[in-house]
Order: structure tokens, then C-alpha cells, then sequence
């Protein structure tokens, strides 16, 4: 069972009920056409992060426009992308859970699949999983390149890469992603952290093919950082996933200079449900919206978002902004846009701009819930 959407299509934007999650068509289709364009321009591999949009109609516009497949952090958003017609996906995150391994064997009978690994007993159980089903998939080493997460240390990924390959495996190459670099505010910040990153996937590299074994792909990259791993000429392959919306905390990164422009794409659509002398309550509390990276910010008004809890925001004058009217429709740039989706059943993608523009389509979002 799902919430009915809050809109249909044809529907005017004013018709859409609140609080909903809201795409603007226009600035997703830029989104999607700008990193598939830099992908090409610097012969790389374009693998969006699924774990973004959880949603198949996004993932297929994405390998419409040349992506090779997509990325996703759970075996359960694997399988609801996978049912939904998705099958090419990468699940750049560990799994040692054994049922949770036969699970992941079935699905590589049904479609290209790959996983990444960072223990002996998540090489052994994986394989015992493959063996009993029958199915193979690919395998990538990851390293920890300074994230301080998954991944093992350079030194240590030889022997996992020659376990991978003793089993009989699919060795495919390294996972080096660095998550904390993404949200280094400038440009000098992330350029060293991703040097640094570089230097460790490099080694993990060197070392790996001096042990006989053919690193066939380094793999990794983020939206705050793709610009830096596509300058090294090691990564042959970027995993960019919130840039096709653009949230609020990305976009308070400083841009490099040499990396595209992405516009917000995502939205919540709320509206003021009360109003005191010095400030209005809408519809949209932290239910509606994630709050880990920040609260959202007010799109278009000088207006501070003060989190009033689970089903309320209040807003107050930044500055000598007037506070919106009783009923006003608010749009609020989500802080985080991966578990901000994650709380909605549909997208409400319009088509004209949120002031005048139409519902052209009601997207269900599949993978919602998917946390196994």
C-alpha cells in the first residue's frame, strides 16, 4: 500500500496537495544531459548513484542518456530497481549477511550485477553464495582512500583481490570513494583530500597488478568531486549521484571552476497553515524533509526555516522580507536530498516551472523504504 500521489497529471502546480516532493522537469533534464556530457567529453564511465533517486524512470533517463547502469548502496534497492526493469547495477557496499548473499546470487541470474568487497569472509560467503546458485557477477576491492568507512588499506587489498580471483570470481577492479570530500566547502579543501585519495587508489593499484592480477577499472567519485578523480587518469569510471537535484547542501559548496553547473531540481512543495505576529507555520516538518545536513532553505524569499518538528516549519523575516499569507504556497530546497526522498511514496514531476507549469508526470518512487 501507498499514499495516494498528491497530484495527477495535467493537474496545475497550485492544484498539488502539500507537503509533496516535487521534480522540475526542465532542470532534471539539464542535470542529466550536463554530467552525461562531461562523462563523454573525458571518455569516462557515468555509474549515477541510485541511492539519490531510488527511482526507475530516473535511473532509465540517466542510461538513456549514456550512464552504463546504475549504483546502489542496498541489495533491497537492487532488487525493487531491478523488478521495476533496471539491469546494471552496482552495489558499491559490503554484504556478509548470508541470506542476504543468496539473495544477491539470485538476482546476478537475472541481471549484470556487481558488489564491492572488504573482508576474507565476505569473499567466502559471496562465493559459496554464487557456487550454490550458479550465478557470477562482478567484484570490486574497496579501498579506503580517507573516508575512514568501508574499505581496507592499500597493502591490504592485494591479498582480498587474489582471495576474489582464487575463488574463481570476477575480479573487476577498486571502489575508491570518498564520501566526507564531498561536502569540503572549497575547492582547495576537496583538490587535497582527493590528491590524498588518489595517491592511496594508486598504490592499491600498483600493488594489485605487481601481484599478476589486472585491475581492469578504478571506480568511485562523487558529485562535490567527480572534476578531481576525472583529472588523475586513474578513475576510468564516476559515480555522481545528487546532482541530478542539486540539494541545498551541495549547492553550498564553491563550485571549481571547471566543473559543470547544476541547477535544484528537487523540491517540497508546502504551504502556511498558520500565522502569528512574527511568524508562519507551514505543512512541511521533518517528516516531510531530511534535517542531517541542515534544514532546507526557502526558495526565492528571504525567510529562515526554524524546524518546529515532525509536521511543522516555522519561517521568520530574514531581513525585511513580508512572511508569506495564510495558505501560501512555500517551495523548500530539501538539505539533503537521499533521505529526504526516502520519506515519499511519488514524485510530482512538472513541466514549465513551479509558478505556472503542469504535473506531466507522477513517477512512484520503488525503492523507497529500501534500508536491508
Amino acid at each position: 500500500m501507498s499514499l495516494a500521489a498528491a497530484a495527477r497529471v495535467g493537474d496545475a502546480v497550485d492544484a498539488i496537495d502539500t507537503p509533496a516532493l516535487v521534480i522540475d522537469l526542465d532542470a532534471l533534464e539539464r542535470n542529466i544531459e550536463r554530467m552525461a556530457a562531461y562523462a563523454r567529453e573525458h571518455g569516462l564511465r557515468l555509474r549515477p548513484h541510485a541511492k539519490t533517486h531510488k527511482c526507475a524512470e530516473i535511473a532509465r533517463r540517466q542510461i538513456a542518456a549514456g550512464a552504463v547502469g546504475v549504483c546502489v548502496q542496498k541489495l533491497s534497492e537492487a532488487q525493487a530497481l531491478a523488478e521495476a526493469g533496471i539491469d546494471d547495477i552496482f552495489v558499491s557496499n559490503q554484504i556478509v549477511d548470508e541470506a542476504k548473499l543468496a539473495g544477491l546470487a539470485a538476482l546476478a541470474g537475472r541481471i549484470k550485477l556487481a558488489i564491492a568487497v572488504d573482508s576474507a569472509l565476505g569473499v567466502d560467503r559471496l562465493a559459496a553464495a554464487l557456487k550454490a546458485s550458479g550465478s557470477t557477477l562482478d567484484v570490486f576491492v574497496e579501498v579506503d582512500v580517507g573516508h575512514g568507512r568501508c574499505g581496507v588499506a592499500p597493502t591490504a587489498a592485494v591479498a582480498l583481490a587474489h582471495q576474489v580471483v582464487s575463488h574463481g570470481l570476477r575480479f573487476a577492479g577498486l571502489q575508491a570513494y570518498h564520501g566526507r570530500a564531498q561536502h569540503l566547502r572549497t575547492p582547495a579543501e576537496r583538490e587535497s583530500a582527493i590528491r590524498h585519495a588518489v595517491g592511496l587508489a594508486r598504490a592499491a593499484q600498483a600493488g594489485v597488478t605487481s601481484a599478476g592480477i589486472t585491475c581492469p577499472l578504478v571506480t568511485g567519485a562523487g558529485t562535490g568531486t567527480f572534476v578531481l578523480e576525472a583529472a588523475s587518469g586513474l578513475y576510468g569510471e564516476i559515480q555522481p549521484g545528487s546532482y541530478v537535484f542539486m540539494d541545498r547542501d551541495y549547492a553550498d559548496n564553491h563550485a571549481a571552476p571547471q566543473a559543470p553547473a547544476f541547477k535544484h531540481a528537487l523540491f517540497v512543495k508546502s504551504q502556511v497553515m498558520s500565522a502569528g505576529s512574527s511568524h508562519v507555520v507551514i505543512d512541511a516538518g521533518h517528516k516531510s524533509h531530511a534535517i542531517d545536513s541542515g534544514l532546507p532553505r526557502v526558495l526565492g524569499r528571504e525567510l529562515e526555516f526554524i524546524n518546529g518538528g515532525d509536521e511543522h516549519g516555522i519561517l521568520r523575516r530574514h531581513g525585511g522580507a513580508p512572511l508569506p499569507a495564510l495558505g501560501e504556497t512555500v517551495w523548500l530546497i530539501p538539505g539533503h536530498c537521499d533521505p529526504t526522498v526516502n520519506l515519499h511514496w511519488h514524485y510530482i514531476a512538472v513541466r514549465g516551472g513551479l509558478a505556472a507549469g503542469r504535473v506531466e508526470a507522477v513517477w512512484p518512487i520503488e525503492a523507497r523504504g529500501c534500508i536491508r
